[in-house]
């Protein structure tokens, strides 16, 4: 008698799953091409484009910067020339004012201007003092064309002369720097005390 076989398990249909072969991993690329992009000589390649880039950003960069620095400076220049022009014209003004007027009241207004918070002020005040300094040496006869001319003729006469240099350097200062000179309010007071002792050695008041 023959056995009865039992038939095993059917297979059944399912999904399949494709094949992934190593060339569709990489888009396409076969294994030589990706062993060539890889190399030295692709990464040589890729770093001198990277450079290439580079200096291509760079020179744009400078070239910005340089215009904006040009820009700059000839801001800064007319910024300058107008705070400088801006404290001559003061200068001048405050000499045709106070022209024949009692050194007093000329005094009161220096005294004023050192005591404000403002900077400019503290400028005018200096240029006032020179002009009240230069002044009183013209009319004590002391000879010379500029306030310099006429304080190396004092040289002999003043106890103060060294005070009168170190005011008359500050004055210069402001007037040719312009907003160049930082004037601290420390300077700017210690400055007009300079003035005010060659004052009261010249009998100024």
């Amino acid at each position: 008698m023959e056995p009865n076989i039992i038939p095993g398990p059917t297979a059944t249909s399912g999904p399949t799953i494709p094949s992934v072969g190593i060339d569709n991993a990489f888009g396409g690329l076969n294994v030589p091409e990706l062993a060539g992009l890889f190399s030295l000589g692709g990464v040589l390649a890729f770093l001198d484009t990277l450079w290439s880039v580079y200096t291509i950003l760079a020179y744009i960069v400078s070239i910005i910067l340089l215009v904006l620095y040009v820009y700059a400076s000839v801001k800064k220049n007319l910024y300058v020339d107008l705070q400088t022009q801006a404290l001559r014209d003061a200068e001048r003004l405050w000499d045709e004012q106070y022209r024949g007027v009692a050194k007093s009241s000329r005094l009161q207004d220096i005294f004023t201007h050192i005591e404000s918070d403002n900077p400019n002020d503290w400028k005018l005040a200096i240029i006032e003092a020179d002009i009240v300094m230069d002044d009183t040496l013209k009319q004590k006869g002391y000879p010379g064309a500029t306030l310099g001319e006429r304080l190396k003729s004092a040289a002999s006469n003043m106890n103060t002369l060294q005070d009168a240099w170190e005011a008359h350097k500050i004055r210069n200062r402001i007037a040719h720097d312009g907003a160049d000179f930082v004037l601290t309010k420390k300077i700017a007071q210690e400055t007009i005390g300079r003035y005010q002792r060659v004052f009261n050695e010249l009998g100024v008041s």
